[in-house]
């Protein structure tokens, strides 16, 4: 099987894997890429990918992956993490519904009572209409972000 992506390490990049790998610097992932591509090097020891799964206990994709990586996005982009480009969930307020419930915060709290509390300021939120339903705990990490 021909190899579609091969990796070709520069002096530089290989004496920064190796560093990695010597002083175990980063996290486990992080080390493992490094191992991979130390191994799946062209000037170095050019292992074949089930070779290197079975050495270094990960799959073959993985592997392939890495390599596929290093080509089409760079030695630093396989090696660190990609950041996540939109969260898991979607955020429940937008910039200015937090402005609002900070605002609400700030002014003085219905009569009978001395202080806001979470669930107070929460069902003030959903009572003026700032969002469609909001829980105590969305209204701490709003306030929260504040301080």
């Amino acid at each position: 099987m021909v190899k579609k992506y091969i990796v070709r390490l520069s002096q530089e990049e290989r004496s920064a894997l190796q560093d990695i790998v010597r002083k175990l610097k980063g996290t486990s992932e992080k080390v493992r890429r490094a191992n991979i591509l130390l191994k799946a090097d062209a000037a170095g020891p050019t292992w074949r990918d089930a070779k290197i799964a079975e050495a270094l206990s990960c799959r073959r994709q993985t592997v392939e992956n890495v390599r596929r990586r290093l080509v089409t996005e760079g030695f630093e982009a396989v090696l660190n993490r990609k950041k996540r480009e939109t969260p898991p969930r979607p955020k429940i307020l937008d910039g200015k519904q937090e402005a609002e419930v900070i605002a609400l915060r700030l002014g003085k709290p219905p009569a009978g009572f001395a202080n806001w509390t979470l669930r107070l300021l929460a069902g003030q939120v959903v009572e003026l209409g700032i969002a469609d339903t909001i829980s105590y705990e969305t209204v701490r990490r709003t306030l929260k972000k504040t301080v």
